[in-house]
């Protein structure tokens, strides 16, 4: 168990930084760390009033907002145990998820409220708008009364609300912070139970290893009921005194772009695919000229074109950034080795929500070309298999960061986490000796060649979706033969006037190509058009068991 407290870090961070902006929604005006703590104080004696104690939970679905972040800190930091909720489920899932979590409050967005019901959620005695934070609907009069009479009694306990006001719950380590529904690619969602000690675990390692200092500009996207972008592009930032400027919709990578070039983030979070759309879409047209592949082949002159290629990808992401981190999927070998070619200042780590979430991470000028970086110290890593170095095996872990388990789960807890306290990742993967993790698949997607080898899927894919005229790419085990379902680019097809007959026959040519840089074991034998995105986690994960005739 840490010494260091989440709710420490947060009750510092206030005060350190009382006058300087906090939060924002983008291009509004927003929360400097001093107006937080009145909000997070407020709704304090909110939960005090109406009955809630330390360890009861309140669930909280919503779109990305300044609003979505203060509910969080003020339900963590009173002691109670704050449920993120995406609002992308279903509204019969978001009510199931509501009442399996035990919830007695519920914050929502009043648009996703619209499609719920309170009579349907059990446990719930009120409903409270994201947007403002009054009262939507209640059962009985208590939460009617204490929303009513709030604002003049916190005025009455708080004339004028002083650094030294910001003393929180004194909840230790042990205790839950928060439960985090996730659909996962087994596609049974989970309520993960996060203790307080993997969130300071994660903000402890990051304060020490991620370039961040107070009044640094952060640009928040990811979505934040999801432990990587809460954890990364908010409670980390949050407790060094950075601001935080959130994107409230899902960005296009046109909008992502506008808002880098505005904000100038010095420290970005993104999932693979954005990155690969930027690479594919900007970068791949150019050098993919016959040209250009002679002219970046020449030593001297490749040099100069690395850095006037780098230096444009740089402005694309605002200038200004120490460090971009990919994380939450597989990265595209390719665009991973060019980046690497021309020093760009990525890295990729490795995280889960049941480590919320880190697991591994390296600097960009420390980290090593195809690994997700090295553990972090507050964990233990290693591989399930006679030689971890070299012979590819499950990843297991224990540490500081592991979850409490699954809420009211116990055996999916077990299947998770053995009698020796070691989780198991399902990735499969190898350390080399500077503690390097290389990871080599999934191993619920892995798939067992006829000739007995295992085929990672993902390292086909990373190779057709460099392709043109292919967005996404899924590859399936179909009678001892491998498939590669197509979601085509539809936008690059009208572009070129290409016609669904042309497309079959220039993806038959790119299948050829595809398999010849693969071994012959992982050869696909044919691809199959899929005219629709495929159905994804919140980690932009494509949920495979879908799939497959299984």
């Amino acid at each position: 168990m840490l010494s260091e407290r989440f709710i420490g870090y947060i009750e510092q961070s206030i005060r350190q930084n009382w006058e300087i902006e906090a939060l924002s929604n983008y291009r509004e005006s927003g929360y400097s760390y001093k107006a937080i703590a009145e909000k997070i104080l407020k709704l304090h004696m909110l939960f005090e009033e109406t009955g809630i104690k330390e360890g009861d939970k309140i669930a909280l679905i919503g779109r990305n907002s300044a609003n979505w972040c203060v509910v969080y800190l003020a339900v963590v930091t009173y002691g109670a145990v704050i449920v993120p909720i995406l609002p992308d489920f279903k509204p019969e899932d978001l009510t199931n998820i509501v009442n399996h979590s035990d919830s007695l409050i519920l914050f929502a967005d009043e648009k996703i409220w619209q499609t719920m019901s309170l009579d349907k959620l059990g446990e719930i005695t009120a409903v409270l708008s994201t947007e403002d934070f009054k009262l939507i609907e209640s059962r009985g009069s208590k939460a009617e009364k204490v929303c009513k009479e709030l604002d003049e009694e916190f005025r009455l306990k708080y004339r004028e609300i002083k650094p030294e006001d910001v003393k929180f719950s004194e909840v230790t380590n042990d205790k839950l912070a928060v439960i985090s529904y996730t659909s996962g690619t087994t596609g049974f969602s989970k309520g993960v139970m996060v203790p307080h000690n993997s969130l300071s675990a994660n903000i402890k390692y990051a304060r020490e290893n991620m370039p961040l200092v107070s009044g640094d500009p952060v640009v928040s996207f990811l979505p934040l009921a999801h432990t990587f972008g809460c954890a990364f592009e908010f409670l980390f930032p949050f407790t060094i005194g950075c601001h935080i400027t959130i994107l409230t919709k899902t960005p296009s990578p046109q909008i992502l772009i506008q808002a880098f070039g505005e904000i100038k983030p010095r420290l970005i979070l993104s999932v693979p695919l954005v990155v690969e759309k930027i690479y594919k879409k900007q970068l791949l047209p150019v050098i993919s000229k016959p040209s250009m592949k002679i002219l970046l082949a020449i030593p001297g002159i490749n040099r100069i074109l690395f850095g006037k290629i780098k230096a444009k990808l740089t402005t694309t992401f605002g200038g200004k950034f120490k460090e971009l981190v990919v994380g939450g999927a597989a990265f595209n070998a390719d665009a991973e080795k060019f980046f690497r070619k021309m020093g760009f200042h990525f890295t990729v780590g490795y995280g889960m929500t049941e480590c919320g979430p880190l697991i591994s991470y390296a600097s960009w000028n420390t980290t090593k070309l195809g690994a997700s970086g090295r553990a972090v110290d507050t964990l233990e890593v290693t591989i399930d298999s006679p030689d971890p170095r070299k012979i590819v095996g499950e990843i297991i872990l224990r540490g500081e960061n592991v979850m409490a388990g699954y809420y009211k789960n116990e055996k999916a807890t077990r299947e998770m986490i053995d009698s020796k306290g070691w989780m198991h990742t399902g990735d499969l993967g190898i350390i080399d000796k500077q503690g390097n993790i290389f990871i080599k698949g999934r191993s619920k997607s892995m798939i067992l060649g006829p000739s007995g080898k295992n085929i990672y899927p993902e390292e086909i894919e990373s190779v057709i979706n460099n392709k043109d005229y292919v967005t996404e790419s899924l590859v399936i085990a179909e009678d001892n033969k491998l498939i590669g379902l197509i979601f085509p680019d539809y936008e690059m097809m009208k572009k070129d006037n290409i016609s669904e007959e042309q497309l079959v026959s220039i993806l038959e040519t790119t299948r050829k190509e595809v398999n010849d840089r693969l071994p012959d074991f992982m050869s696909v034998s044919k691809y199959s058009i899929h005219n629709e995105e495929f159905i994804k986690t919140p980690k932009k994960s494509i949920k495979r068991f879908l799939y497959t005739k299984e």
